[in-house]
């Protein structure tokens, strides 16, 4: 039977928010089968539990957030979403001293070490995938997202920018992980942004904790960063690792093909809704037998 998973053990990092610029601790801690992933912020009193799932995306501005009906907020949650996605864990409490998840380097990496180090463990209840049985699709101009049956799990996306320093790769990647690691191939790359954009986010309340040590940042021509790109697409690459962390905040992995063309965080929210909205496009499985299930999913990381 594939099961559910979590962590061994609770394991604390500290950071800073990206867009807040606030210093941050953060705590993963394992939590019981079928109880999804928890934020709780620890720095309110009382303490505030925040279950992941998409209805409760309501500020995409650069980021995916959670924000309850009575205004608690959880930012910037992609990043780590999509760590957990890449390991198979089902379910953990997340608690974080502020409103904003820590950036680290910009990509899910940090996390996947963290993730690791604690030790990943199989539960005694089968893991819950949601199976695709009809295209769902969200169009806005020339921007789309899809997600269509398959069978196993491939993210295709394409971005769109006239500008030097994405002209030099392709802006289109197609990933099967049935053929291709999440560590290997996603889990580094980082979050961009342009010099040209600082001072109006700054004016919103965000990006305030950027800098090059966490984020990719371009000006009219050039990457600035000293080191440069970690891989020549590794702006799309990390399109894909966001994509794959909105994805997630459904609260299981997907059995499907999901695409996009210049798609981001508001989108992939309005196809997991409009998905979920949809009963006949969708169906929760189980596997008894680790044969049966999809080949893109024997690539996770063993549990311990």
């Amino acid at each position: 039977m594939i099961l559910q998973r979590t962590l061994a053990q609770a394991v604390t990092a500290t950071g800073v928010g990206l867009h807040s610029g606030e210093r941050v601790k953060l705590t993963l801690r394992p939590a019981a089968p079928d109880s999804g992933i928890v934020f709780r912020r620890t720095d309110l009193d009382p303490v505030v539990d925040v279950r992941a799932e998409p209805a409760l995306v309501n500020d995409t501005r650069l980021s995916s957030t959670l924000v309850t009906d009575t205004g608690v907020r959880i930012g910037t949650i992609e990043h780590l979403m999509s760590a957990f996605a890449g390991l198979g864990i089902d379910n953990l409490v997340i608690e974080v001293t502020a409103a904003e998840m820590p950036i680290m380097d910009g990509s899910a990496a940090p996390f996947i070490y963290l993730l690791q180090s604690a030790g990943i463990v199989d539960q005694a209840k089968p893991k819950r995938f949601i199976r695709v049985k009809q295209p769902i699709e969200v169009v806005e101009g020339d921007k789309w997202v899809k997600l269509e049956p398959y069978a196993g799990f491939s993210v295709e996306l394409s971005i769109e920018f006239n500008h030097p320093a994405f002209n030099r790769a392709p802006q289109q990647v197609r990933i099967d992980f049935s053929g291709h690691s999440y560590i290997d191939e996603i889990s580094r790359a980082r979050t961009f942004g342009f010099m040209h954009e600082v001072e109006y986010m700054k004016s919103q309340g965000l990006g305030l904790g950027g800098n090059l040590n966490n984020a990719i940042v371009i000006d009219d021509e050039y990457v600035l960063n000293p080191e440069g790109l970690r891989f020549p697409d590794e702006f799309v690459r990390h399109k894909i690792l966001d994509a794959i962390g909105d994805l997630y905040i459904v609260g299981h992995p997907l059995i499907a093909a999901f695409s996009g063309h210049k798609s981001g965080h508001a989108m992939n929210n309005a196809l997991l809704r409009k998905l979920l909205a949809t009963p006949s496009a969708w169906e929760f499985v189980s596997f008894a037998d680790a044969i049966d299930v999809p080949s893109s999913f024997h690539r996770l990381p063993l549990a311990e």
